[in-house]
């Protein structure tokens, strides 16, 4: 039996399989309410056959979007928004369905990826003042962000349980914090972006804090049978920057806390990065938190093969694996590994008859 098509618990969640659709922005909201293309977004991922379905990073606050056009979840209008979304994809497809709670931090105020990326400064109508640990631009000659007061750190806490107790109201089965990729809690963690001097900086214990508070206000806002993972970033591929040594600490203490699930990618702190890119070149992380926790462990990045991924879950190296580029590229890469796996996935009733006839079987409603 192919392992990827075995069931897997996050918590009190129990998935049908063990291939999960990561978050990815699609930079497509209004004043940070889903629309329309949300609908179609996740719709069609929804009726891909995979095991659990991640909204992209949902901003917990205004000024913590990636950009003007990022999805967030402060308001009751966001709101609202999400939840007419998940009602129209609901009624076509049971896949659970979590959110990326997130905080862009001092990565906030840019332009979106086809107009350039590029940041927008606090006073040009479209921009903002951003926020991090301390007053360090990613890149140089970027507006600086603000140092977060005490007072800002708590708001942010606040800001993300406000927003989770959101995702509960609307219905998503699963939350997952956001601590990767050069974002606001990854700035307080990686010494490259924090210089503070207060309980939030300095000492390897001081920079977890943040995350480490936003997680436990977080589970305890929410019901114990929501899940609550996180996805970090394993190192920052830059020297004297957040590493695996210091992401086994955070792991092992997450997973003392009852985290359902780390999500282990890497990146995005520093543009000094220097990624040796290649196929499941992030799955090593993984295996080695794998080895330090008893929460179950999603690997990521260039995992776009359906033996690769049965092979990264038989040597026991992630519990699951996610896609994001790949699932966009191949809707039905679920469908796709089952017939390579000898296994069989789940189609809406509607797609039943695309089944192969060299395939019979390995389409089943759901």
């Amino acid at each position: 039996m192919s392992l990827l098509f075995s069931p897997l618990q996050l918590g009190a969640l129990e998935l049908a399989n063990r291939i999960v659709i990561a978050p990815m922005c699609q930079y497509s909201a209004e004043d940070g309410c889903a629309t329309d293309w949300h609908t179609i977004h996740l719709g069609h991922l929804a009726l891909s056959g995979a095991g659990l379905l991640i909204i992209e990073a949902t901003a917990v606050e205004a000024r913590g979007r990636i950009s003007w056009a990022d999805l967030g979840l402060w308001n009751d209008a966001n709101e609202a928004a999400l939840a007419q979304v998940l009602e129209s994809v609901r009624r076509y497809s049971a896949m659970p369905i979590g959110i990326q709670l997130a905080h862009a931090g001092r990565k906030a105020s840019t332009a979106r990826p086809w107009d350039g990326g590029g940041v927008i400064a606090p006073d040009d109508p479209k921009g903002w003042q951003t926020l991090s640990a301390s007053a360090l631009p990613f890149s140089d000659g970027d507006p600086p962000p603000q140092a977060a007061t005490v007072e800002d750190i708590d708001d942010v806490v606040q800001a993300f349980v406000d927003a989770a107790l959101r995702a509960e109201r609307v219905g998503l089965d699963v939350i997952e914090i956001h601590a990767a990729h050069g974002y606001l809690l990854h700035q307080f963690l990686s010494p490259l972006s924090n210089r503070r001097d207060d309980d939030y900086g300095g000492s390897l214990e001081n920079r977890m804090r943040l995350t480490l508070r936003v997680f436990d206000a977080v589970r305890a806002a929410v019901p114990a049978s929501l899940p609550v993972g996180i996805r970090i970033s394993a190192t920052d591929w830059v020297e004297g920057g957040w590493d695996l040594d210091q992401s086994l600490v955070l792991a092992q203490a997450l997973d003392r806390r009852g985290c359902a699930y780390i999500h282990v990618s890497s990146a995005g702190l520093s543009p000094r990065q220097k990624i040796a890119v290649a196929p499941g070149f992030q799955v090593p992380f993984a295996e080695a938190i794998k080895r330090a926790v008893h929460m179950p462990v999603i690997a990521v990045g260039l995992i776009t093969e359906p033996q690769q991924a049965e092979r990264i879950l038989a040597e026991g190296r992630a519990d699951a694996v996610a896609l994001a580029r790949g699932i966009l590229y191949d809707p039905r890469w679920p469908w796709h590994a089952a017939a390579a796996l000898g296994a069989s996935a789940v189609a809406p009733p509607q797609y039943l008859r695309a089944e192969p006839h060299a395939h019979k079987g390995l389409l089943r409603a759901g």
